[in-house]
């Protein structure tokens, strides 16, 4: 383990939770059978920590984001909030959406096109009866780098620029105060030459205001450059996780190398064979075996786990800090 390695665990361990998830299940009827969208997730964010979950579309991550923000109710396990479990009453539920927003991947979508910038930013504080909502407005579009704001109140989202429309869906989530985000695609919908300017500010507000987030993407670009943390998700569970650096520079399951491969810099592409089962029919044994390559190559039968691939189920990894993988080859290769 490197220097930079070591020091990021460490930071990590030293940051309390804020918000987990905690042996969490969410099943949905589909087709007369149950869908495993969510299938034993532990997960921890940490007080001013960023983590990234990655994986490909269908993988659960996004179930496991509405779930987090307490959008949908877990089958099994359950979320915690600053030590306690969540509260799915009403009010309890109302003041937990106060402290945990979502940022939405398509800021033309989630704007109004009838509502000025200003009605849009006050409809939190106005939901929530927070008092003073001209200074939380303001307050709330200077912080998201909408300057001076008095400039924008009166703009409709069809006025502005993708990059300013994704930094008013960002001021309406920070006027509610919030400690944690949960940004789902954050820049997905933006050119190139934007996302770097909204991952600066998100690493800016994280800086100032102390904020935890949970970002949600496909893009491994980009959980480099703003995560502390990452959790690779597949077919409803999280198969590798830990130090940003750590996963993304050494990644020890074969479906985040997989995943690593696509990147320009990658020496070799890695070609998944078939898409992800179907979550209603998980397979036994690891989840991946069907279309893993370390499998298919038969360096997983020289190892002598090929069989234990194939029918013996792996452990759900726990919310720690260190670098892991569910993966019987990994715990062989090292």
């Amino acid at each position: 383990m490197t220097e930079t390695q070591a020091a990021a665990e460490a930071v990590s361990t030293a940051r309390p939770s804020l918000l987990e998830a905690r042996d969490l299940h969410v099943e949905f009827a589909s087709r007369g059978r149950r869908a495993r969208a969510v299938d034993g997730v532990n997960l921890a964010i940490g007080e001013g920590e960023i983590v990234a979950l990655v994986g490909e579309s269908g993988c659960g991550k996004t179930t496991l984001a509405r779930t987090l923000l307490g959008l949908e109710r877990p089958t099994s396990g359950e979320v915690r909030y600053d030590g306690a479990a969540l509260d799915y009453g009403s009010r309890a539920l109302k003041a937990y959406r106060r402290q945990v927003q979502l940022v939405l991947q398509d800021p033309t979508g989630s704007l109004n096109p009838r509502h000025t910038v200003y009605e849009a930013v006050a409809e939190g504080p106005r939901i929530h009866g927070l008092p003073d909502e001209r200074e939380v407005v303001t307050e709330a579009l200077s912080r998201a780098g909408l300057r001076p704001p008095d400039r924008f109140f009166l703009r409709y989202p069809h006025e502005l620029s993708g990059g300013q429309r994704q930094r008013v869906v960002i001021a309406g989530a920070l006027a509610l105060n919030p400690k944690v985000l949960v940004a789902d695609e954050p820049v997905a919908s933006l050119d190139a030459s934007v996302r770097g300017e909204i991952l600066a500010l998100l690493l800016r507000l994280r800086e100032e205001l102390g904020l935890s987030a949970l970002v949600v993407t496909h893009d491994l670009g980009l959980a480099w450059n703003i995560a502390d943390r990452v959790a690779v998700m597949y077919l409803g569970r999280i198969v590798e996780s830990g130090p940003v650096e750590q996963v993304l520079t050494a990644p020890r399951h074969p479906y985040t190398q997989a995943l690593m491969s696509v990147l320009p810099e990658s020496p070799e592409r890695v070609v998944l064979t078939g898409e992800p089962p179907d979550p209603t029919r998980i397979p036994g044994g690891c989840r991946f075996h069907a279309r893993c390559q370390v499998l298919a190559s038969g360096k997983a039968a020289e190892a002598g786990v090929d069989g234990k691939c194939r029918s013996e189920l792996l452990d759900v990894l726990p919310a720690v800090p260190g670098a892991q993988a569910a993966c019987h080859y990994a715990e062989v290769a090292g």
